[in-house]
């Protein structure tokens, strides 16, 4: 069975997963938790959108100058949750953080709609804003400096990918029995631990 608690691949029991969330799930089912520490050494959490996924690990795209992006640069490990309510199950993911290539990152920014490319330009992400019209007024005055033409990716825009060293997957049971299996990265490749519920 595909999304077998034993199977021996978590990356692909994870796409297993996450196809079923995208044919189920009521919600955004590439909507992920993402947990970092902040410069005082607290944890921040948010949600964000998975954007990829393979053997090397989990992409996400943000603004480097937002509080996520200066945290992950800063110190460059995560932890992920994705939690599909109507599914009943959820994966969490650990690991270090690195950035994604320039290439990664130029096609995927060409790929998102115009306005989007427009708003990462106009917004000083994480940052005081004075007022909603502040932001409309640097919309328009990018939308206007880009004209009709092409929207390049600004230089602090990019993405991070999480190298999964955990990966523990959880789907509900009854009576709070749940089936939980944790597998560690080793140098051979993957093992797999089932935990209590």
């Amino acid at each position: 069975m595909a999304d077998d608690l034993h199977h021996s691949d978590p990356i692909a029991l994870f796409s297993a997963w996450l196809e079923k969330a995208k044919a189920g799930e009521v919600n955004d089912p590439t909507a992920m938790a993402l947990a970092t520490v902040d410069p005082s050494g607290l944890p921040d959490v948010r949600m964000v959108l998975l954007k990829g996924h393979d053997a090397r690990g989990f992409v996400f795209y943000t603004n480097f100058e937002s509080a996520k992006g200066r945290e992950l640069i800063a110190t460059p490990k995560a932890a992920l949750l994705f939690h599909w309510k109507s599914l009943r199950r959820q994966v969490r993911v650990r690991g270090p953080v690195s950035e994604v290539t320039a290439e990664e990152a130029d096609a995927y920014f060409a790929s998102r709609p115009r306005d989007s490319r427009i708003g990462a330009w106009a917004s000083d992400q994480s940052r005081p804003l004075e007022g909603r019209f502040a932001l409309e007024k640097r919309v328009a005055e990018y939308a206007l400096k880009f004209g009709v033409g092409e929207v390049p990716r600004p230089a602090h825009w990019s993405g991070f990918r999480v190298t999964p060293t955990e990966i523990e997957f959880w789907k509900d049971g009854a009576f709070r029995l749940h089936d939980r299996a944790l597998y560690r990265r080793e140098a051979d490749g993957w093992g797999v631990t089932r935990l209590y519920p």
